[in-house]
């Protein structure tokens, strides 16, 4: 180990406090992208991003404006021609915090209870960035970095990045590297360093039926108008049969087969049907006949309902025929699946199977492709090393069942692969009440992303 890793990590664990601290304010800011009257807290955290870019001497730090929320970018390009340049992505952005009653502490005011700090976006993914900067600053202030780095960090992730791809197309010179780091993903548990290299895509639809022209008394009508809400659940009951496979016409057409060495490597994970039950809390598991838990989580294609709205939902009683129903509905893709075909698969679907006493209007919402990424990558390589330096044990590969769009993204239009890492865990509750990250595991990400920007100017 070199001089320079040996003072950047000797510097980090000297600093823990202070970059915990620095998660706090983070986390603080209620940067969520979805809500139209969070734009000044979007743009306070986009802020706070910048002000520690220009701390750590960044140069050409810049908050773009775009069609949504801002993008912020900055770089360090000291190491030299002769080293690589990685591109480090992030967002700031957080998902909603309700509801609030089951919060145990606010949800933006970030607590500690043991070794876990609570706080929407501790994990997803505004500890994800801080470990990145960290790591960034132990080294700079320790010799320099070994590599050039360039950052873009985002603020419409939780939204299915619609800004994003316009402005890494605008700006392709800017974003020229060799690679880049995504540390958006996690581990399997904080004894496990985990190394994903497999994202599933999404398509999210909006499913609206409507029947008369307005709500009508159940009595008087039931019976004779075909109830919207039960069109809807029929229809929705009807997308999968009884061994889970979804009934889309074509659905599986494109999907990516699994090859035998593929689910041997998958079926080392330690995930097993008690790994699963254990994170849900659910009775029993459920799924695609015919593959093991992991490999319906990581490496199959899915389809859920993610909402229902129709009709009374208050307390107590109202006898109503609703005159709308509503399902959010969302696919996660798997290599070679395109979101579009997605769409007009779900499109074939309802007209084959809507009945004539109904409207029917599918609202497409966002999307986009699944990505791999290749295991013997040197970069990836790279990463392996690290992991196994702070851990003391090989690193797990595994696919993700989530999607993280820019990785797709800078692949299309960039040119480039993601090296895809990250340290939540499975029980940090993301996208939940009671959001947490792990502290030491923190701690451990930043050593281990200082191990891996060295490893990777070898």
């Amino acid at each position: 180990m070199n001089d320079r890793r040996d003072a950047a990590l000797q510097y980090a664990h000297e600093n823990r406090p202070r970059f915990l601290d620095e998660l706090k304010e983070f986390v603080r800011i209620p940067s969520v992208s979805t809500d139209p009257g969070a734009k000044g807290e979007m743009q306070h955290a986009a802020e706070w991003v910048a002000e520690q870019m220009h701390g750590l001497g960044m140069e050409k730090v810049k908050i773009y404006p775009t069609a949504g929320h801002p993008v912020v970018y900055g770089e360090l390009l000291k190491a030299g021609a002769d080293k690589p340049t990685a591109l480090i992505y992030g967002h700031y952005d957080v998902q909603p915090a309700e509801p609030l009653e089951l919060w145990h502490s606010p949800a933006f005011e970030p607590t500690q209870r043991g070794d876990n700090l609570y706080g929407r976006g501790a994990s997803d993914m505004k500890g994800q960035v801080v470990i990145s900067l960290k790591a960034v600053e132990s080294l700079v202030r320790n010799g320099g970095l070994p590599i050039n780095v360039k950052f873009i960090i985002e603020g419409e992730e939780e939204v299915g990045s619609p800004s994003l791809g316009d402005f890494i197309a605008a700006h392709k010179d800017l974003l020229a590297c060799d690679f880049a780091i995504n540390p958006d993903t996690g581990m399997m548990g904080a004894d496990i360093p985990t190394i994903t290299y497999g994202l599933r895509g999404l398509a999210y639809f909006e499913l609206r039926v409507s029947g008369p022209d307005h709500d009508l008394h159940s009595g008087q009508f039931g019976g004779v108008v075909h109830n919207p809400a039960q069109v809807l659940c029929e229809l929705i009951a009807g997308m999968h049969d009884e061994q889970g496979h979804i009934t889309l016409p074509g659905y599986y057409d494109s999907v990516r087969p699994l090859d035998a060495e593929e689910r041997e490597e998958l079926g080392r994970l330690p995930t097993d049907e008690a790994f699963y039950l254990k994170q849900t809390g659910a009775p029993a598991l459920d799924g695609e006949a015919g593959y093991t838990p992991v490999e319906r989580v990581g490496a199959r294609p899915t389809l859920e309902v993610n909402g229902l709205l129709s009709g009374f939902t208050g307390e107590g009683s109202k006898t109503v025929l609703p005159a709308r129903a509503m399902a959010k509905i969302s696919m996660r893709l798997v290599p070679d699946q395109d979101p579009e075909e997605v769409h007009q698969q779900l499109l074939r679907y309802l007209e084959e199977k809507s009945p004539g006493t109904i409207r029917w209007e599918l609202i497409k919402m966002a999307g986009g492709p699944a990505s791999i990424t290749d295991r013997h990558l040197p970069a990836v390589q790279s990463l392996e090393k690290s992991l196994e330096a702070v851990w003391g044990k090989p690193a797990s590969f595994r696919r993700e069942g989530g999607s993280v769009p820019v990785v797709a993204q800078m692949a299309d239009i960039l040119g480039v692969d993601s090296v895809l890492t990250g340290f939540g865990l499975p029980d940090d509750n993301l996208h939940a009440p009671n959001e947490k990250i792990h502290v030491p595991t923190f701690y451990n990400g930043i050593d281990a992303f200082i191990h891996f920007l060295s490893n990777l100017a070898e």
